[in-house]
């Protein structure tokens, strides 16, 4: 692979795979045969909003590759408003593929208590010295 997709975008760690990307990208504004202005890259778009939120940073601190961050910010206060985030979520929502909802035992931690053992009993000194 050398670094890069199939389809010769270069690889990120936040980006979205080309599977999920096709899950998403007929339901999203600015596509091709869609009402209105046709956006230059929904895709690129889409992964700058991922990156942001996957990696905690302001949005000043966005990434050149991703555009000016102010423009970004605009376009997803946008999208937000009309919620074009809500009808993503819903279409995934309908059909997932549980992805995310696998369970190890590295991340299952019982706690202390639960371990099966015998409870301690503890005698309440202050009342026995109450009856001397």
């Amino acid at each position: 692979m050398g670094g890069r997709l199939e389809g010769g975008r270069p690889m990120r760690r936040f980006g979205l795979r080309d599977d999920q990307w096709e899950r998403i990208k007929d339901f999203l504004p600015g596509r091709e045969g869609h009402v209105g202005g046709t956006a230059a890259d929904n895709r690129l778009f889409v992964e700058a909003v991922l990156y942001r939120y996957r990696t905690g940073c302001p949005w000043r601190d966005l990434p050149e590759r991703f555009g000016h961050w102010k423009s970004v910010h605009q376009r997803f206060s946008r999208w937000a408003e009309g919620e074009v985030f809500d009808r993503i979520f819903k279409v995934l929502a309908s059909d997932p593929d549980n992805e995310y909802m696998m369970i190890d035992a590295t991340i299952v931690r019982a706690h202390q208590h639960s371990a099966g053992a015998r409870k301690k009993t503890v005698s309440k000194r202050s009342a026995d010295r109450a009856e001397d």
